[in-house]
């Protein structure tokens, strides 16, 4: 198993710089999400091959990986123009993640639940032009329901991996989105079985608790979708629910740390997650 940062609290730390910070902070691997001088959110990447040469570089003389890539584009958007160009900006993702040496890469379902057919046909089409490419050049992708994509839903996340019908694709838990995903995160990890290879590890309120006004948004009725990413243990998250069933699974993906809350004390944010991680999965019984 790889324990993983997502160093977005970092991405002001310059790029040649955090392979030796996310040392420093006591992980050796990386999952690279957005950052605008390499792979923005949701526009063509930046970095040519100086860049990731440089990178690379860096990477080795910090003894640390990049264990996954994390792109987020507008794939499924009901948009065909935004598709479109969200494919290519695909394309250019996974040659990115192919020069780095990484053969993983996760993102979310993306598009519009208020247009979840749409979007969902979208994804279907944005999927027959890419799954060649990523099984070219095997990349395995790893698939997470998010709030305001067109899946939300952990079990209908997961039946849709499984429609995808490639073993280069799997599902992304993401504990953060647990409320946001039906709350039933036993059964939901449990369902997926072997195709759970990824998890975000992070904690959240349950924004439909106190009948639905743990967070109150103005005007109400208003759509929006609310979470965090805290530390472990600053939310409800059933930590030893989770854990628990992952043990029993027997899981042995990518774990990635993906606090966003703590900008002002990232590092401390950072090591703390790496502690109560650790401290889990030691607890986990002895695989014969």
């Amino acid at each position: 198993m790889k324990i993983a940062l997502d160093p977005y609290m970092l991405r002001r730390t310059p790029l040649t710089e955090l392979p030796a910070t996310v040392a420093g902070l006591g992980y050796e691997h990386i999952e690279l999400s957005p950052r605008e001088d390499f792979l923005p959110f949701f526009t063509h990447p930046r970095a040519d091959r100086h860049t990731v040469a440089a990178f690379k570089q860096a990477l080795r003389a910090a003894g640390v990986s990049v264990s996954s890539v994390l792109p987020l584009y507008r794939w499924s958007g009901p948009d065909e123009d935004e598709r479109a160009a969200a494919v290519r900006y695909w394309k250019r993702a996974i040659e990115i993640t192919v020069e780095l040496g990484c053969d993983v890469m996760n993102s979310e379902f993306n598009g519009r639940p208020e247009q979840a057919g749409r979007s969902e046909a979208m994804f279907w089409k944005s999927m027959e032009e890419l799954l060649p490419v990523f099984e070219r050049e095997g990349v395995r992708l790893r698939l997470e329901p998010h709030p305001d994509d067109f899946v939300e839903d952990g079990i209908t996340a997961v039946d849709m991996v499984r429609g995808i019908n490639s073993p280069l694709v799997s599902f992304l838990y993401c504990a953060p989105h647990t409320f946001h995903q039906g709350g039933n995160l036993v059964e939901i990890m449990e369902y997926a079985g072997p195709l759970l290879t990824h998890l975000h590890v992070a904690d959240s309120f349950d924004h439909r608790a106190s009948s639905g006004l743990r967070y109150i948004v103005n005007p109400p009725g208003s759509a929006a979708r609310i979470h965090q990413h805290l530390d472990i243990g600053q939310g409800e998250v059933d930590w030893p629910a989770f854990f628990g069933t992952l043990d029993r699974l027997g899981f042995d993906g990518i774990m990635t740390a993906c606090v966003f809350a703590w900008e002002d004390r990232a590092a401390d944010s950072c090591v703390y997650m790496r502690k109560e991680m650790d401290r889990y999965v030691s607890a986990w019984s002895p695989r014969g």
